[in-house]
C-alpha cells in the first residue's frame, strides 16, 4: 500500500509541469549562476551575514534592542534554515530515484523494493548534507538556539557563507584546491619543523629562570609565531643554545613561505586560460546580440573584422586550442568550444531569440558545418544560418540540415573571373582568394577630395607597383563598380577603392597616400 502510495506521487510529481517549474526557479536561484535574479540573491544573503556579525560584535560591550535580536536570533536564522532545506531539496530529485527503482524492479520482474528506494534517495542526500558547504550552512543556523549562548559563537560561521555567494573566493578555493597534494606536503613540513623546534626551544629554555619560555605551549606558540615570520617579540630565548634553534628556525620559516608562495602562483597560472574562459562564457551570457561564427579559419577571421568594422559583436567557437589562440591574439572573442556539440551550447546558456543574431558556418569541412548545422536547428528552429560550400555534391546535404543561405566559394571566383575576362588583374585576385593561409586582405578606402587624385600615383610607387593590387572602384554616386580601372577615369569625393594586399602593406599604402594628398594641400 505505502509502495503503490509512494510510487504514484512519484510519477505524479515528475510528471507536474508546475513542481517541475518551481523546482527548476529554486535550483535556479540557488545553483546557477547564469541566471539573472540569482546575484539579487546572493546579495541580499551577504548583507543579512554582514548585519548577523555586526550585531554580534556590537553585543560584546553594549547593549542590543529586543527588535534587533529578534531579528538576528529568528528572522535571519529561519531564512537560513529555509536556504538550507530548499538546497537539499533541489540537491537531487526524490521522484526521479523513486521511478528508476520502480522501472528497474519492473524490467527485472520483482516487486517494488521500498527500502531500496529509502537507501538511495538517504544515500543521495547524504552526500549533500555532509558537504563542507552545508554542514557551514547547518552551523551558521546554530544560533536560532539562542538561549544556549555558548552556541551565539556559530554566527561566525555566517561568514563562511560568503564563499557561497561570491564567485571569486569559490575560484581561489578551487584553483588551491587542485594543488592538494603540494599543500599536504607543505602542511606536513611545516609540522615537523614546528614539532621539532617546540620540543628543542622547550628544552634549551624552559629551565632557565631568565627565559620567557617556560612551558610548552609557550615553546609551541614562539615556535608557530617565528616559522611563519611573524616575529611578535613578546617572547625571545636568552640561551646561546636557544638563539642557535631560533636562527635555524627563521630559515626554515623562510622556506616554508617561499614554497607556499610558489603553490599560489604555479596554481593561478596553470588555471589562467581556464579563469579567461569561464570570464567570457559568463561575459557571453551577458551580450545582448552577437553573430555566432562557427569554425576559425583565414575566411573567418575576414568575416569578423567586417563585422567589428560596423561595430557588430562576434563570437568565435572553434574546437582546435591553437586556431583559438590564434584569433584570442587578434583581438576576437573565441572559446575553445565544438559547435557542433550540444554540450558546448549548454556551458553557453544563450539564449538564442534574444542574444543571437545570426549563426556564419565556416568550416573548412562541409561535413562539419552540416552537423553544426543539425545542433543548432536542434536548440532553435528560426534563427538565420548561412554556411560555405566547400564540395558543390554537399548542397542538398547543407540545405537539408536546415541552412538558409549558403555561399559557394568557386562560384564567387567563377563571377569574378567573368567580370574581369580578359583582364591582367583577373589571375592575380582569383590566386589572392584562393590562397587561404596567404593573408591576403580585401580592404575598403574611402577618397576624398584629395585623395582621389593621388590614388594612381601612389598604387604605382615601387613599394606596391607588384605587392598590391587595386581590384576597382566603386562609384558611389552611380552605385557602380569598374573593376581594373583606368587611369583616365573620373574618381569623385566619396567614391571607394578596393585594394588586395597584405594588412602591413595596405595600412603603408594608406598612410602614404594620405601623405602624399595632403603635401598637395
Amino acid at each position: 500500500m505505502i509502495s503503490s502510495a509512494m510510487v504514484g506521487i512519484a510519477f505524479f510529481l515528475h510528471a507536474s509541469p508546475r513542481y517541475r517549474r518551481i523546482k527548476k526557479f529554486f535550483y535556479n536561484l540557488l545553483e546557477n549562476s547564469a541566471y539573472p535574479y540569482k546575484k539579487f540573491f546572493d546579495y541580499t544573503m551577504i548583507t543579512l551575514i554582514i548585519v548577523s556579525v555586526l550585531i554580534l560584535i556590537r553585543q560584546v560591550k553594549h547593549d542590543v534592542n529586543s527588535e534587533l535580536l529578534f531579528f538576528n536570533n529568528y528572522i535571519i536564522s529561519l531564512i537560513f534554515l529555509a536556504e538550507y532545506l530548499l538546497r537539499m531539496w533541489v540537491y537531487s530529485d526524490i521522484s526521479d530515484i523513486v521511478i528508476e527503482q520502480y522501472e528497474h524492479d519492473l524490467f527485472l520482474q520483482r516487486p517494488f523494493r521500498l527500502g531500496e528506494a529509502y537507501r538511495k534517495i538517504i544515500s543521495k542526500k547524504s552526500e549533500y548534507l555532509f558537504s563542507p558547504a552545508a554542514l557551514i550552512d547547518l552551523m551558521a543556523i546554530m544560533p536560532f538556539f539562542h538561549e544556549l549562548r555558548m552556541l551565539r559563537v556559530f554566527i561566525l560561521f555566517r561568514v563562511f557563507k560568503l564563499f557561497r555567494y561570491t564567485k571569486s573566493l569559490t575560484q581561489f578555493i578551487s584553483i588551491l584546491s587542485s594543488k592538494k597534494f603540494e599543500i599536504f606536503t607543505l602542511g606536513m613540513f611545516a609540522s615537523v619543523i614546528i614539532a621539532v623546534s617546540s620540543i628543542l626551544i622547550y628544552i634549551m629554555e624552559a629551565n632557565n629562570p631568565a627565559s620567557p619560555i617556560n612551558t610548552l605551549f609557550d615553546s609551541l606558540y614562539w615556535s608557530v609565531v617565528t616559522i611563519f615570520t611573524v616575529g611578535y617579540g613578546d617572547m625571545v630565548p636568552v640561551t646561546t643554545e636557544g638563539r642557535t634553534v631560533a636562527m635555524a628556525i627563521i630559515v626554515a620559516g623562510i622556506a616554508v613561505i617561499s614554497f607556499a608562495t610558489s603553490i599560489v602562483v604555479s596554481a593561478f597560472t596553470e588555471k589562467l586560460d581556464e579563469i579567461k574562459e569561464d570570464k567570457l562564457i559568463e561575459n557571453v551570457s551577458k551580450m545582448d546580440s552577437f553573430y555566432l561564427i562557427c569554425g576559425y579559419s583565414p575566411l573567418s577571421e575576414q568575416v569578423v573584422w567586417q563585422f567589428k568594422k560596423k561595430g557588430a559583436k562576434t563570437l568565435i567557437l572553434e574546437a582546435d586550442p591553437e586556431k583559438v589562440a590564434q584569433a584570442q591574439k587578434e583581438g576576437f572573442a573565441a572559446l575553445a568550444l565544438n559547435p557542433s556539440s550540444l554540450h558546448s551550447y549548454q556551458q553557453l546558456q544563450i539564449d538564442w531569440e534574444r542574444q543571437v543574431q545570426g549563426a556564419i558556418l565556416l568550416h573548412e569541412s562541409d561535413v562539419l558545418n552540416v552537423y553544426t548545422a543539425l545542433t543548432i536547428r536542434e536548440l532553435s528552429v528560426t534563427i538565420k544560418l548561412l554556411s560555405i560550400l566547400h564540395q558543390q555534391e554537399n548542397r542538398r546535404k547543407l540545405s537539408l540540415a536546415g541552412i538558409d543561405e549558403i555561399v559557394y566559394t568557386q562560384q564567387l571566383v567563377a563571377l569574378m573571373s567573368k567580370e574581369v575576362s580578359g583582364r591582367p588583374v583577373a589571375f592575380e585576385v582569383i590566386h589572392a582568394l584562393r590562397s587561404e593561409n596567404s593573408g591576403v586582405l580585401i580592404e575598403e578606402i574611402t577618397l576624398d577630395s584629395y585623395t582621389k587624385n593621388h590614388l594612381f600615383n601612389t598604387a604605382e610607387m615601387v613599394l606596391f607597383e607588384r605587392r598590391l593590387i587595386l581590384l576597382g572602384i566603386y562609384k558611389t554616386l552611380q552605385k557602380k563598380f569598374l573593376f581594373n580601372p583606368m587611369q583616365t577615369i573620373r574618381i569623385d569625393s566619396g567614391d571607394v577603392a578596393i585594394v588586395i594586399g597584405t594588412k602591413a602593406l595596405i595600412d603603408e599604402f594608406k598612410a602614404i597616400l594620405h601623405k602624399n594628398a595632403k603635401g598637395k594641400r
